[in-house]
């Protein structure tokens, strides 16, 4: 009667162990709240300029360089926007030990078949891990799309005071925390061994997916082909990147009761079963013996799934 609840506490120890071994590994370096962003702490460390770019650069690609591994173009995407510090195929074996975990934990607290434990291994292995990168990505670029404003202003005031624009970009790589400090002081660090800057914020914009990043990149090509004020381009930029992301505010404010509404009536049903499982486990012995039980049950949770998918559509507003 408590084997849905030892199900969730598994999968929620997944997420844990794989918590538990990046802070182990990584520690404090991947950290996104400090004020010294990454780039600038290994700088000071007295690592050289070129070994810190060629690192920062290979941690930034790594993952869409192995798209081509089966299946892992899956995670990749997500992998690369949250810049998840383990490597490709670290995280594919971290996948294999979380399988592995939860093979052994439902082994120990659970009776079921053996196909049915290699079947809840994979999905608790490989879900948990696309749950926990997917959830890195998202705290990264919610970060990312919030600090732009503030790095796009940065950089119109060192325009203004007469500085070129890499070292307007050079300031926002050192005042500017991670996540978009570092990756400003990737864009730094090229333009400086020569590397087109509207170029390199383009190829930053596509790898993270941002359409700010890709209006920044097109306001500094053209300002370099035609000439013009980049500084007053940029003003109105930054002006129009907080005016986006204060709509998208909103929006989500506007919906975020019918959102919630679709989680309560998609999660009330099985937190009903579960609650009558462990009260009154025969409360559904007389009918589960009947032929038209498995039909239903199935029926039952398509609708459940129908429901969450029309909630997400009815809640999802493209701005």
């Amino acid at each position: 009667m408590a084997t849905p609840i030892i199900y969730l506490l598994i999968f929620v120890a997944v997420l844990l162990l794989v918590e538990g071994v990046y802070l182990l590994v990584f520690g404090k370096s991947i950290s996104l709240n400090k004020r010294v962003n990454r780039r600038l702490e290994m700088l000071n460390k007295g690592e050289r300029r070129e070994e810190v770019l060629e690192r920062l650069r290979k941690e930034a690609s790594q993952h869409s360089d192995a798209r081509s591994i089966p299946l892992y173009s899956l995670l990749a995407d997500k992998a690369q926007k949250g810049n998840i510090a383990f490597s490709p195929m670290a995280l594919i074996g971290i996948m294999a030990f979380a399988c592995f975990a939860a093979f052994m934990a439902l082994t120990l607290s659970s009776d079921a078949g053996i196909f049915i434990r290699i079947f809840l291994a994979l999905f608790m292995g490989v879900g948990g891990v696309y749950f926990w990168v997917n959830s890195k990505a998202k705290k990264r670029m919610a970060l990312m799309e919030e600090q732009l404003p503030d790095a796009v202003e940065l950089m119109v005031r060192s325009l203004r005071v007469g500085h070129p624009l890499p070292s307007a970009i050079q300031a926002v790589a050192r005042e500017i925390p991670d996540p978009l400090g570092t990756e400003f002081g990737i864009i730094a660090d090229e333009a400086a061994y020569g590397r087109n800057v509207a170029e390199a914020i383009s190829e930053m914009a596509e790898r993270l997916d941002m359409q700010d990043l890709r209006f920044l990149a097109v306001a500094v090509s053209i300002q370099q082909t035609s000439g013009g004020n980049l500084a007053e381009v940029l003003d109105g930029l930054s002006k129009v990147i907080r005016s986006r992301f204060r709509l998208f505010r909103r929006v989500k404010a506007i919906t975020a009761e019918p959102r919630w509404s679709g989680i309560f009536l998609s999660a009330f049903p099985v937190v009903v079963m579960v609650i009558i499982q462990v009260v009154s486990p025969d409360y559904y012995d007389e009918v589960k013996t009947t032929a038209a039980f498995i039909p239903a049950a199935i029926v039952v949770f398509l609708l459940l799934g129908a429901n969450v998918i029309f909630m997400k559509v009815m809640t999802t507003i493209k701005v």
